[in-house]
């Protein structure tokens, strides 16, 4: 494609969801107003996510498969010439994964919001703040400035918040205070590494700074690991990293359904694709010191996040399934700090192929938790896993059904929603053929053989530890598919012994006690034709990204080679 093309057509995908988030506050004009006012600026989201998409397709595909190393599309206009700070957009084949995804799955919340408004405020502000959060989120993958990245970083933080605040379910406002006052936190230090980057370099380019004959030679080893330091602490809450993902659980937990698809899927990427983007590149001697303890903390995310599952799932814990799903997130982004940290490109490549399996696989399964909140009005996993319809024998020897929740028992109930349920479990342990295998096994393949200078004994013990957290994943997730997706096994009376009477023949005086038969299991709704168009793609793109992972890895490969050396 013509590269003015290209051009503009990233430009089109960062600045359009702005622009229709002011046009998602005006009033709808007469001609597209709809049966009412909600419906019209639900439908604005719907149409404006949609264009998004479509540019962001567009531009993969007239990106040039060839040559994915080099910056493409790229737009490079002065901002602030004093402190040589410039619009400075591009894509290569790092990004434009990130980039097709947020404008997928965002899309999708959309559509999903079209159907199943959450409850809260005016879908006014809900659509705004939906498309501010994907520009934010956009630009950060486009961007190649660092102050331009620092702001587009910040940009997601307001929409976010006010998303859980005013959307959310219980302890909304106090999840919505710990993510922000926590982000906030981290995002401060960043801009200190940022702003010591480029005073001492002379030049906030990410393009220029990624080449060893460029900037970076003036970055002396010193600044270096301070720049690491700082900077690595806002992404590292962001990933999120063991101990700084404390903010995650109770946002997930509060937030609406499309706020966790989205806060899950995308702005995490945002902390992991930083530390790719600019830790590894600019500074590689800062990342080398500290590559040790980044991938030793991120094998102790993978263990306790794993850990912290099997502690909810346990029977009379009273776990939260929405709460499991955002821990298990901890365990899963470990393993992308794992293979950042090994400074391979094979660890990095398995990074961000985690990534996107990442977003397909755990936005997929919000999305059914969302909805199995819907239908049943909890998530809480003793709840939700007691058998369905659950009897226990009288001193009649009748049996009185329990009063207690009714279990979900899925595959009894609505089948086809059980079994994508079993298919996202079954995606996010990692099984071969699906998104969920390559990116961790790539990332312990980095740990593995670790760059020249790092410790391979240490690296050689978090892949162990990596391996054994993959176990323990397996463990839960199955666990969580055979309590939601089947339940239990109901109490019934005993069955009487053979030759004492027909226990079938209620006029036999001599008859035995007779087997209960359960009352057949209450029906719930399926899953609903919205709910097929926001699901499908998620399923779909697992299972090809699974069984043909060489279309995203030769997108990346070639570029993380280059930004591992120096440019080259």
């Amino acid at each position: 494609m013509n590269p003015t093309a290209l051009q503009y057509l990233l430009a089109a995908v960062v600045a359009l969801p702005l622009l229709g988030a002011v046009g998602a506050l005006l009033p709808a004009p007469p001609g597209l107003r709809g049966r009412n006012p909600d419906q019209a600026v639900l439908r604005h989201g719907v149409t404006l996510t949609g264009v998004v998409l479509a540019a962001a397709l567009a531009l993969a595909v007239g990106f040039d498969h060839d040559h994915p190393a080099r910056m493409q599309a790229t737009t490079d206009i002065s901002w602030i010439p004093a402190l040589d700070i410039r619009i400075h957009l591009g894509v290569d084949g790092i990004s434009l994964p990130l980039v097709v995804l947020t404008a997928l799955l965002t899309f999708l919340c959309a559509l999903y919001s079209y159907f199943h408004m959450p409850t809260g405020p005016s879908p006014k502000a809900f659509v705004a703040l939906l498309l501010v959060l994907e520009a934010g989120t956009l630009a950060t993958f486009a961007v190649l400035d660092l102050m331009l990245f620092f702001l587009a970083f910040e940009m997601v933080l307001i929409p976010m918040y006010f998303l859980i605040a005013r959307w959310g379910g219980a302890g909304k406002q106090a999840a919505a205070w710990k993510f922000i006052l926590f982000t906030l936190l981290g995002s401060v230090v960043m801009l200190l590494g940022l702003l010591l980057i480029g005073l001492k370099s002379g030049t906030f380019d990410m393009v220029a700074l990624a080449t060893d004959n460029g900037p970076k030679a003036q970055l002396s080893h010193t600044v270096q690991v301070l720049a690491v330091l700082a900077i690595g602490i806002g992404l590292a809450v962001k990933s999120p990293m063991w101990p700084l993902h404390s903010w995650l659980p109770d946002a997930h937990t509060a937030a609406p359904t499309v706020g966790s698809v989205l806060l899950a899927g995308v702005l995490l990427k945002m902390g992991t694709y930083g530390f790719v983007r600019i830790a590894l590149p600019i500074t590689p001697e800062g990342m080398h010191t500290f590559a040790p303890y980044l991938a030793a903390l991120a094998a102790i995310g993978i263990i306790y996040g794993s850990l912290a599952c099997l502690a909810l799932v346990r029977q009379g814990a009273k776990g939260d399934l929405k709460r499991l799903i955002a821990y298990s997130s901890v365990g899963h982004m470990g393993f992308v700090l794992l293979g950042i940290a090994s400074m391979t490109p094979t660890g990095v490549n398995g990074a961000l192929f985690a990534n996107i399996a990442h977003g397909l696989i755990t936005g997929l399964l919000f999305f059914l938790v969302g909805a199995l909140k819907d239908r049943y009005g909890t998530t809480d996993l003793d709840a939700l896993s007691r058998p369905s319809p659950d009897h226990r024998p009288s001193t009649s020897g009748s049996a009185a059904p329990l009063p207690d929740f009714p279990g979900a028992a899925l595959y009894g109930k609505a089948p086809r929603f059980g079994g994508l349920l079993a298919f996202g479990a079954v995606a996010s342990l990692g099984i071969p053929g699906l998104a969920g295998f390559w990116g961790e096994m790539l990332a312990m393949f980095g740990a593995f053989r670790p760059a020249a200078g790092l410790s391979r004994p240490a690296f050689l013990t978090f892949m162990v530890l990596a391996g054994l957290g993959t176990l323990l994943t397996a463990a839960y997730l199955l666990l969580v598919v055979r309590r939601v997706c089947m339940g239990g096994t109901p109490h019934l009376a005993p069955i009487a012994p053979l030759g004492a009477g027909d226990p079938a023949d209620p006029a036999d005086p001599d008859a035995g006690p007779a087997a209960e038969t359960p009352a057949p299991a209450p029906a719930i709704p399926d899953i609903a034709h919205y709910e097929y168009a926001a699901w499908t793609p998620l399923a779909v793109l697992t299972v090809l990204a699974g069984l043909w992972p060489a279309a995203l890895l030769g997108l990346t490969d070639p570029a993380v080679q280059q930004l591992l050396g120096g440019g080259k």
